[in-house]
């Protein structure tokens, strides 16, 4: 008999899995403490990497290693599949390590990633003995496919400064989204002035620094409010807004929909899924 480790997470899923139903679950920016690589299959999506974003197509490997600030918009017609890794996992797979959009245009190359994870996918649901080991010789050769083609890639250009200071900004959000500091907390801390922080941010994704915040924001309070039972009143202070009465109004102009509205139909869901 074999048993798995908590070290050894895995799972593959579409997309639509993943957020169950919710699609603000890939479309808010946001963090997670496991290894993501996200396969596009169909349609045209945009990602956002640490405040960088870019539009990609099918037959895209967005790479995530823990603790990115990442987003993805699939629109209506995007799709694809979602591998979840422990950090352990993708550490002993020697996966990238470095947050990364490769868009694989080679069939060879496509057809090579599909394969390492429908077999990882296949393994994985399987109750055959050393079905762990056979994941983790299907991810290390996973892990060999994406790092030829990113060894194969022109020289990239050089980083802007204002990537650099975009990069910076995500990683603090990261780590302080849920203290309610304000955008001019965040410029002081980067020695900015809270002006050049948002024009860097709108150079690199299209939004503001404030609209950054206020989207990581978004996606704690509505992972909160639609998974937990906690007090409304609770996780407003456990995400630094001042009073509940902000919070709610907060999460009533970013969703147009009340805190306890979007917990109603966040039960529903679950219900109807059953």
């Amino acid at each position: 008999m074999t048993h798995d480790r908590q070290d050894d997470r895995i799972s593959l899923e579409t997309t639509a899995q993943f957020t169950h139903g919710a699609p603000w679950r890939l479309s808010l920016p946001h963090d997670l403490p496991d290894y993501l690589l996200i396969w596009t299959t169909k349609g045209q999506a945009v990602a956002s990497l640490n405040g960088c974003r870019r539009g990609v197509g099918a037959h895209c490997a967005i790479i995530v290693p823990p603790g990115t600030l990442f987003s993805l918009d699939l629109g209506r017609t995007g799709g694809g599949l979602v591998l979840s890794l422990s950090p352990e996992l993708a550490d002993q797979s020697h996966l990238p390590d470095q947050p990364r959009l490769l868009q694989l245009r080679e069939v060879q190359a496509q057809a090579e990633i599909t394969a390492a994870l429908d077999a990882i996918h296949k393994e994985a649901r399987s109750d055959q003995p050393f079905r762990m080991d056979a994941c983790r010789a299907h991810t290390a050769l996973l892990s060999v496919s994406l790092r030829r083609r990113i060894a194969a890639l022109p020289a990239t250009e050089k980083t802007t400064g204002a990537q650099r200071l975009v990069n910076a900004f995500s990683a603090l959000i990261g780590k302080h989204h849920a203290e309610g500091l304000a955008l001019a907390d965040y410029a002081r801390m980067l020695g900015v002035t809270p002006t050049h922080l948002t024009r860097a941010c709108k150079d690199c994704s299209g939004n503001t620094a404030g609209d950054l915040l206020a989207q990581c924001s978004l996606y704690a309070a509505r992972d909160l409010i639609e998974t937990t039972a906690t007090p409304l009143q609770d996780i407003a202070g456990q995400l630094g807004f001042g009073s509940a009465a902000y919070f709610s109004r907060f999460v009533q102009n970013q969703t147009g929909q009340s805190p306890s509205d979007l917990r109603r139909a966040a039960r529903a869901r679950g219900m109807a899924a059953r």
